[in-house]
């Protein structure tokens, strides 16, 4: 695969390995798909596209998952 290729859009590889990894969390919310797969260093669009979700409600479950982390090293 040349440099081309890469920049068009997201692997189908890394989609399909995407999905495989959320695929057991069916009953999880939507910021645990996002904080799992977020470990990827996803674009917003594909994590969308795994979730069968729309970019934004992935950049609020993103902001939603920061609120809580800055609450956490808050309390320690």
């Amino acid at each position: 695969m040349n440099s081309k290729d890469s920049s068009k859009g997201p692997d189908s590889t890394t989609l399909m390995l995407g999905y495989l990894c959320i695929a057991t969390e069916k009953e999880a919310s939507l910021d645990r798909k996002v904080e799992i797969l977020d470990r990827f260093g996803l674009s917003d669009t594909e994590i969308a596209r795994i979730c069968k979700s729309v970019p934004q409600s992935i950049r609020n479950a993103r902001y939603s998952l920061s609120k809580h982390a800055a609450k956490k090293k808050k309390t320690r």
